[in-house]
């Protein structure tokens, strides 16, 4: 019996890209027992949006490093040319996503890699591409070419819509929702679980594994929790896209426990040693893969 997840999120958003430790960790635990939508937010539909509420890129950046301590995904501290509206991009992960597969995830990981470890602006098409093409299986300048399309619009606007339903709920009784444009919306990341009895439950806004587990565990007691992984190379070939250093120590972390991030880069850095992984260099971190 699997559980529905719908995943509100945006690729601009720093907690979303900061939940993915917890996010990683709930797909290890669960598996296939979840069945994921991926609905994109819309943070902004442009950048002055940012501007009238008194964001610079020097005031973004400030701020990653705080972001970068408590939860560990890769920063990068250079100080872009303007703030980004994220409706492009979002357009883009939506488009990924209705290719089938993890292609959408993988999409939202590429373009959040980009946003917030280079200098490169979320906003342009050309560094949508290029970020795009980084994962196999997508065309970044084909998914570019159509953002603009009226059907493109008009199904990005439904997810907008869907998005801004968050008055009374949950989410919204934990202050955890948002009201940017006239309507109460689900903040980055998101996640309503809904049993296939259409009983559901809001785990609204950044939140920690242990929140997840818990709705989990009340929704459906009957799902089987999959223990950590005893190692790297376990985590790394049970995902289908490369892992941070952040993401990989949330996975094999026992419940409850913080990770033990020394362990795991002393790991990583062995197995890299032997030929058995890769890795490449985002911001203050690096992503592995396994070859």
């Amino acid at each position: 019996m699997t559980v529905a997840v719908t995943h509100f999120t945006d690729p601009g958003c720093p907690w979303a890209y900061s939940a993915r430790p917890a996010l990683r960790t709930l797909e290890w635990r669960f598996g296939d027992q979840l069945a994921w939508e991926l609905v994109v937010i819309g943070l902004t539909e442009d950048a002055k949006q940012y501007e009238d509420r008194g964001y610079t890129p020097e005031r973004m950046v400030s701020s990653w490093p705080v972001y970068h301590e408590r939860f560990g995904m890769p920063f990068g501290y250079q100080v872009k040319a303007g703030v980004s509206a994220t409706s492009r991009a979002c357009r883009a992960v939506m488009l990924a996503n209705e290719q089938g597969g993890q292609l959408g995830e993988a999409a939202l990981s590429a373009l959040q890699l980009m946003h917030f470890t280079t200098t490169e602006m979320l906003q342009y098409p050309a560094a949508i591409a290029a970020a795009l093409n980084e994962v196999a299986g997508l065309d970044g300048e084909a998914i570019v070419a159509r953002l603009d399309d009226d059907d493109v619009l008009e199904r990005y606007e439904l997810q907008r819509s869907r998005a801004r339903q968050a008055a009374g709920g949950a989410t919204e009784a934990q202050g955890k929702s948002a009201n940017s444009d006239g309507a109460v919306r689900f903040t980055a990341p998101s996640l309503i679980f809904t049993a296939p009895d259409g009983r559901s439950l809001e785990a609204g806004g950044f939140q920690p594994i242990e929140a997840y587990d818990v709705t989990l565990a009340n929704l459906n007691p009957a799902l089987v929790r999959r223990p950590p992984p005893e190692s790297v190379s376990e985590v790394l070939e049970s995902f289908a896209v490369p892992l941070t250093t952040a993401e990989i120590a949330a996975v094999m972390a026992e419940p409850l426990m913080a990770p033990n991030t020394g362990a795991v880069i002393a790991e990583l850095q062995d197995l890299t040693a032997e030929g058995r992984l890769g890795r490449e260099i985002v911001g203050d971190d690096a992503l592995w893969r396994a070859l």
